[in-house]
């Protein structure tokens, strides 16, 4: 079903005359089965993308699109993440959608964080019965990104109702350094009349009309022909409509949606005319922030786009933007869209090397795969299983693997060299204890107890004075130097699961020896009583051949010497007629032990049948 609906979104990106994105992900959190909107956009199901959440269903949705029907919910882990693989250096718009629908019957809307990367995004202010968006630009420096919700209340658990990523143009935006992300606060389409997103914008960027007032008046162009190839790549759409002020001498003053606190900016403006204007007429206008200049006058034309963008400034939502006509202009300022973005630093990160290493450990134990996200970043909301310093771009200094029903062998995970603590205690680990252990350069506690480590401990760790080293409950563990035996009398080989095949396991080791010890003592004594048996008499037969020989009558006991064979006598002495009678005895002895094992077999199978 989803190649279905991929080689449907292809066929319509080649009707509408548009190259593929690099990225055109959109998921549906909490569908069961994938679908298609009234767009056009194929939405997936999430289930692939994510192990932990429960599915929800909104009640009385029918206000909203299908996709914001169903949502995933997260009752635990500190934060939980949804993995999507992009190429490095790809610039990316990534969008997160939220709609509470009151689907636990509480009427209690949560609130909770969201997160990107190794970053914080926003923190979600949910509504019962509208839907909120947020939406960040920037560009990827790895080839897997996240998109993270965390709790951060008690008792409002967070969720999520749809993500979207899709790859931009790498020209687009570009005024913005890479270290930085742009996030938005407002895109709208000034006198449309509805919202303009794909497939009208190939890269799905969302529209808002925006609501005429303050004696503006909405205007729309008499021509479909527009050139819009300018930086940032506005939809045809929305150069296509405009606004005005009624006199020639008004102003607009331009909403920007900004937070109360001046903050750094990225402000782009698309401008066209509507129609060829009369020789005798003339539209120039100036921008101004805070009575201020901040632009040279700009003379919009006729099917062609022009865009101006504000930066490399700070602004607020006390901040008064306006388009100001020149003073040799006939015709008041015009615009058609608007983009308001705030620009904030990203993150590096925890440090790479050591993200490759947890990596590793996650390929080797499943269980370890629950975690995603940046390991460390933010802060408060590390794994589970780590510790991390403070850096700027951390590194991992302990890892807590302590009771996780890890099974196998370690990997090589020494590139984390900043380790101080590894707590792998009780588990099911197997094979030899790693020697790249004894080298990290700043561990101080090794705890490997209660596991199934076999074979030396090495030298690295044995010698090593700063490690602080605890491996009791390993019984197949011995000191390097010393001979090293392993028994496994009783025990069962151990499977992939940790138990032991024949029987059921506790999880716990525990000895067999009672068992043992009741089989075979029993048996034992058996065994020697029918031996001593046997010896007793053939001892007697011995004597009784012993006899006959000093009479001459080895053949026969009771008649006369018999002659022997020509030259046997000449090479016969006491030894070899010694020889003769050990070796009949102990042909006799085995043949009449095995005698006495059959009849006991006999005897014990006819108990059996009674």
């Amino acid at each position: 079903m989803a190649n279905l609906l991929s080689l449907l979104f292809l066929l319509l990106l080649s009707l509408f005359d548009v190259s593929e994105p690099a990225v055109f992900s959109s998921l549906d959190c909490g569908a069961t089965e994938s679908s298609v909107d009234g767009n056009g956009i194929p939405w997936l199901s999430d289930v692939g993308y994510i192990q932990n959440g429960e599915i929800r269903v909104v009640p009385n949705a029918g206000s909203v699109s299908l996709v914001m029907s169903t949502l995933r919910v997260f009752s635990t882990r500190k934060k939980n993440c949804y993995l999507f693989t992009v190429d490095t250096g790809d610039q990316l718009l990534v969008r997160a959608s939220f709609y509470y629908g009151n689907y636990d019957k509480k009427s209690s809307p949560p609130t909770f964080d969201l997160q990107f990367d190794a970053n914080h995004w926003a923190t979600v202010v949910t509504s019962i019965d509208q839907v909120v968006v947020y939406e960040v630009i920037y560009i990827a420096n790895g080839t897997e990104i996240s998109v993270c919700v965390a709790q951060t209340l008690p008792n409002q658990l967070p969720f999520i109702s749809a993500i979207e990523v899709r790859s931009l143009d790498s020209s687009m935006y570009n005024q913005v350094d890479a270290n930085y992300a742009l996030f938005q606060r407002s895109r709208v389409a000034f006198g449309a009349t509805s919202i303009v997103r794909f497939p009208d914008d190939a890269y799905d960027r969302i529209w808002v009309p925006a609501v005429v007032s303050n004696g503006l008046t909405a205007i729309a162009s008499d021509t479909s022909i527009m050139n819009a190839d300018v930086p940032d790549k506005p939809p045809i759409p929305v150069l296509q409509n405009a606004v005005t002020p009624a006199e020639s001498s008004s102003s607009i003053i331009l909403l920007t949606n900004l937070p109360s606190t001046p903050i750094p900016i990225y402000i782009t403006m698309y401008f066209a005319e509507m129609s060829q204007l009369d020789p005798t007429a003339n539209r120039s206008f100036e921008i101004y922030a805070d009575n201020q200049q901040t632009s040279a006058p700009i003379i919009p034309q006729y099917q062609v786009a022009t865009e101006f963008t504000f930066t490399n400034s700070t602004a607020s939502s006390n901040t008064t933007i306006a388009l100001v006509a020149t003073s040799d202009s006939t015709l008041p300022p015009i615009i058609s869209a608007m983009e308001v973005y705030v620009v904030g630093p990203l993150s590096n990160g925890t440090d790479g090397n050591d993200v490759q290493a947890l990596v590793s450990l996650q390929n080797a134990f499943a269980m370890l795969q629950e975690w995603s996200g940046d390991p460390c970043l933010p802060a408060t909301f590390t794994w589970d299983w780590v510790a991390c310093s403070s850096d700027n771009s951390p590194r991992i200094t302990a890892l807590y693997l302590n009771g996780l029903g890890l099974v196998g062998t370690l990997p090589d995970f020494s590139t984390l060299d900043a380790l101080q603590t590894i707590d792998a205690h009780n588990n099911s680990l197997n094979g030899s204890i790693p020697d790249f252990l004894g080298s990290l350069p700043n561990l101080k506690e090794l705890n490997l107890a209660d596991n199934d480590f076999s074979g030396p401990i090495p030298s690295s760790i044995s010698n090593n004075n700063n490690i602080k080293l605890e491996i009791s409950g390993n019984p197949n563990l011995c000191v390097s130097g010393k001979p090293c035996t392993t028994s496994n009398t009783g025990t069962s080989p151990r499977t992939s699961s940790g138990t032991s095949t024949g029987g059921a396991s506790t999880g716990k080791k525990s000895s067999n020896l009672p068992v043992i010890l009741g089989s075979t003592i029993p048996s034992f004594l058996i065994f020697w009583a029918i031996v001593g048996l046997l010896v007793i008499t053939h001892q007697r037969r011995k004597s009784a051949a012993i006899a006959a020989i000093s009479t001459g009558g080895l053949g026969k006991p009771n008649g006369p010497p018999q002659p022997m064979p020509t030259g046997f006598a000449a090479h016969m002495n006491g030894h070899s007629t010694n020889n003769d009678i050990k070796v009949e005895i102990a042909e006799q002895i085995g043949s009449e032990f095995a005698d006495l094992m059959e009849e006991q077999a006999q005897a014990e199978n006819n108990n059996t049948n009674a």
